[in-house]
């Protein structure tokens, strides 16, 4: 028998990964933190409230809530979409906050506008 860290996990996958686009929370957090209060919902509450919404049971932790609504040197602007979206719909549960009113959808990719440059095609 084998113990090899990655048995049974293929490496290849991280290539082929989709990566989900960054969102930044709107006002330093200000309408994540408002919407939490209207739920009535601290921060380990709004983690508890997400694993209830998330297809795999997990959630997010209440760190990572922490980092997202807070005001200090560890909040954090910028999430994973997947992250916002269970945040939001744990909220929306509880609130009417739509997504689009705690986090700012990503900005128009600039590798795609680089790639398509008309003087690549030139030869």
């Amino acid at each position: 028998m084998s113990h090899h860290p990655n048995d049974g996990v293929s490496n290849t996958t991280s290539r082929h990964e989709v990566h989900m686009p960054k969102v930044s929370r709107k006002g330093e957090g200000k309408p994540l933190r408002d919407a939490m209060a209207r739920a009535g919902l601290s921060g380990p509450e709004l983690a508890e409230a997400t694993k209830d919404v998330d297809p795999t049971g997990k959630g997010i932790s209440s760190a990572t809530v922490g980092r997202l609504t807070g005001r200090g040197k560890t909040a954090r602007t910028q999430c994973e979409l997947s992250t916002a979206w269970l945040v939001a719909e744990a909220l929306h549960r509880r609130t009417s906050a739509p997504l689009q009113d705690l986090f700012s959808m990503p900005t128009r990719s600039t590798t795609t506008v680089e790639r398509s440059r008309p003087d690549a095609e030139e030869e």
